[in-house]
């Protein structure tokens, strides 16, 4: 047997002692296959941020020093200091807020709305409903400490049928008391496509020759490096995200930013911590080198990600499912949406990507009610970082039109697996009409 047939039966026996049946592994290579150029592009744009985010480190002259942190107040913390700099040199802006302090994606959104918004001022999304968890900022759904109970309001405007903008709807919906305006670059519990850096390029600019002065926030999460720009090249106020998504580089081990504009993000400082303290405290806890290294591998962990979620695009699509995206078109998140029109094909999925965890493979997950949503949703997460959604994971609410939203994976190889188990899941769980032997 030569060295290439050798390492194939190798490997080939490995999956099959993690479950994965010679139907579907032989499956996996067919679409694998199928996607090289895919992946050869993907490659090339990860090269170009790794480098973006390295320049940016040694322009900032990160040193050893800057990797300590501190406890307390976190007066005159040099290492936290200089993240956030290094934050506003990648993302091309004034300033930028790195912080522990801030829990997650939408405690970093709400932070940027809260501090930037005023009673008697009006929030518009143009690209239709918020992710879920914001529905309660806002005040879509009632909730102690909302926008709306501060007397500020809200107007939407849904994208049209075929994904494009309405942009006579948004003309005639900015009014005098527009402040801010939010734009959701991920699809959330949508089948609706991403948003590329391009188009939100394109609608900020509408949105700016109206109204000049309005602020416009990007909600980044999932798309920071999957492609060379971000929403911030192209006129975004501020953009926001969570550490435990792509930016953190599946290290940080909590956190969030938001970088923009200097006086949106000291309003922000200011919130999170005092008026009159701002920026000068918060304590780093033992974070930063975390922080820092995350960021730096990110291009890297993100892009595995990326070939995670063609990949299962390329499964799944091959087998008659409705997946956004699909596996040709262009990217501009790491979410893979598969829509299985039943509950036990969503739950059957996650089940298997449960199963391909380094942790709590063993834990069977179930449909639950999850603070900040409107229905049942089941988690599959055996993360190292609790929740960590760059980690291999996948989530769906159990309502129709029963799609689940796949994410994750901190090697492509790991993305890979567990696909391929997602989908011996559903097999062996009868849990989807299939034919794998056919295609």
């Amino acid at each position: 047997m030569d060295n290439d047939n050798y390492k194939e039966q190798l490997n080939f026996d490995m999956y099959a002692s993690l479950g994965i049946s010679p139907e579907v592994y032989r499956y996996g290579q067919k679409v694998e296959a199928s996607l090289a150029g895919r992946f050869d592009d993907i490659d090339k744009t990860a090269e170009y941020n790794q480098l973006k985010v390295l320049k940016a480190m040694q322009d900032c002259r990160v040193s050893e020093a800057c990797l300590l942190g501190t406890t307390g107040y976190g007066y005159n913390d040099i290492g936290r200091d200089t993240l956030e700099e290094v934050y506003a040199r990648v993302f091309h802006t004034e300033d930028a807020l790195v912080r522990p302090q801030i829990t997650c994606g939408t405690h970093a959104l709400a932070l940027a709305l809260i501090s930037n918004l005023r009673p008697g001022d009006e929030l518009l999304s143009p690209v239709g409903k918020p992710y879920d968890t914001l529905e309660e900022v806002i005040g879509i759904r009632p909730s102690a400490g909302s926008l709306k109970e501060y007397g500020i309001s809200y107007r939407q405007v849904d994208l049209l049928p075929d994904g494009g903008f309405d942009y006579e709807g948004i003309r005639n919906n900015i009014t005098e008391r527009t402040r801010l305006v939010t734009i959701q670059r991920s699809k959330g519990y949508q089948t609706r496509p991403t948003l590329s850096v391009d188009r939100i390029g394109e609608l900020i600019k509408f949105i700016k020759d109206i109204k000049p002065d309005v602020i416009c926030m990007v909600d980044n999460c999932y798309g920071e490096f999957v492609e060379e720009r971000e929403p911030s090249d192209v006129g975004a106020d501020m953009v926001v995200g969570s550490l435990i998504k792509n930016p953190g580089g599946g290290l940080a081990p909590v956190g969030g930013y938001i970088a923009g504009r200097r006086d949106c993000v000291e309003n922000a400082a200011y919130r999170l911590t005092s008026p009159g303290l701002g920026k000068e405290v918060g304590a780093s806890l033992g974070t930063l080198k975390d922080f820092y290294q995350g960021f730096f591998l990110a291009p890297t962990v993100t892009a595995g990600a990326l070939k995670g979620a063609i990949f299962a695009a390329g499964i799944y699509e091959g087998l008659g499912f409705d997946v956004v995206p699909g596996k040709d078109e262009s990217r501009h998140d790491i979410i893979q949406a598969v829509t299985f029109n039943n509950a036990d094909g969503v739950i059957a999925f996650c089940r298997g990507i449960q199963k391909a965890a380094p942790v709590d493979s063993h834990v069977t997950p179930e449909p639950w009610d999850m603070p900040g949503y409107d229905s049942k949703v089941i988690m599959a997460a055996g993360a190292f970082v609790s929740g960590s959604s760059i980690e291999l994971s996948a989530d769906g609410p159990i309502k129709p039109p029963y799609s689940v939203y796949f994410q994750g994976g901190l090697t492509w190889q790991h993305a890979r697996f567990g696909i391929l188990k997602s989908l011996q899941s559903l097999v062996d769980a009868k849990a989807a009409d299939m034919d794998i032997a056919g295609v």
